[in-house]
């Protein structure tokens, strides 16, 4: 409860209010020092101090902040982005705890290959970073300051593009690798989750978490082959790698579907599980036994890939990081999707 804004106010008044160990006195009460929290504006940082200053002060015990779009549930306030925008921090409390948030950031999911003669490799997820990948809210939370912080908010990569990365405070996230893709060559991208590899040139799986960061950011991509008719690599997912493009067995001809993507990762930071940066699928092989199906998406937003002869693939879904999915043959690679950024703290 606030002191009063007139009448009588003691020291003891201000101890009831913001706390304080015996003796006290008033020179322990500047504003942003260990007891008065920045909100108390009257209340000056140094020099001369006065019982008066503290009509109507109030001991801030939790942050108060905008920037997003915002909503409040139960204890817990929460922010959004889907686009750049400023986090601004306009007070923080004293109390153990009052002044951490909990994040989620999410980068653009790489794009898939395609429009190739031969299948193509599926893209990784944009990375995936949390403090909150479980279910108690504020554990191991960032620390925050009375502060604008900037956000960015990554876009999906086009057609065999990586995607963007993602920021908030000293968080960033890697943007996913693109799929690889054959005539011209072009080997998966590296990234949050590497893109898969394709068939006959570009065959090499694509790194995830990269830059390295622990706890990883993401997963690596499944390689191409060297056969004309197998499928395309899957890309990495925030939880799970991409499996190789299959192969027919031994001199068969046969073509074959496209490589799974890896799984995203579910996150309760809007207090409802959702799933984010799961990765491409990869482009199927044509051959004599007819049209195949493009690998599957990974769960949280990855688009899948292309079916032949000459499917498309996917785009991955806007604001959770999925990797496009690649092109069968002739077949156009699809978007990543776009990232997003949440951060939630609380508030009452």
């Amino acid at each position: 409860m606030p002191i009063p804004g007139s009448g009588t106010v003691s020291i003891n008044t201000i101890v009831q209010e913001f706390g304080g160990s015996a003796p006290h006195a008033i020179s322990e009460y500047y504003r942003g020092g260990p007891l008065v929290t920045p909100n108390n504006t009257d209340v000056p940082t140094s020099g001369t101090i006065a019982i008066s200053d503290f009509y109507g002060a109030e001991d801030q015990a939790f942050i108060t902040a905008q920037g997003g779009t915002t909503s409040t549930q139960g204890n817990f306030t929460r922010h959004t982005f889907t686009g750049p925008g400023t986090f601004t921090v306009q007070t923080v409390g004293n109390a153990a705890g009052s002044n951490t948030v909990d994040f989620l950031v999410v980068a653009g999911g790489g794009g898939g290959s395609g429009s190739t003669p031969r299948p193509n490799g599926g893209a990784g997820a944009g990375g995936f970073r949390t403090n909150n990948p479980g279910t108690t809210p504020g554990t191991g939370g960032l620390p925050v300051s009375a502060t604008g912080f900037p956000i960015a908010v990554g876009g999906g990569g086009g057609s065999a593009s990586n995607g963007s990365n993602s920021s908030f405070s000293s968080i960033t996230s890697a943007g996913g690798g693109s799929g690889g893709r054959s005539s011209p060559d072009q080997n998966s991208g590296q990234g949050g989750s590497g893109g898969g590899g394709a068939v006959q040139g570009g065959q090499g799986a694509g790194t995830g978490n990269t830059p390295p960061v622990s706890p990883p950011q993401g997963n690596n991509g499944g390689s191409g082959t060297h056969r004309s008719v197998a499928g395309g690599g899957g890309g990495g997912g925030a939880a799970q790698a991409g499996s190789q493009g299959p192969q027919p067995p031994g001199g068969s001809c046969n073509g074959r579907g496209g490589g799974a993507a890896g799984n995203g990762s579910p996150n309760n930071i809007t207090f409802s599980d959702t799933t984010y940066a799961g990765g491409g699928g990869g482009g199927s092989g044509a051959g004599p036994g007819g049209s195949m199906s493009g690998g599957s998406a990974g769960s949280g937003g990855g688009g899948g890939g292309g079916a032949a002869p000459g499917g498309s693939g996917q785009a991955g879904s806007a604001n959770t990081g999925g990797g496009g999915g690649a092109g069968a043959t002739s077949g156009g690679g699809g978007s990543g999707g776009s990232g997003i950024v949440v951060i939630r703290y609380k508030s009452s």
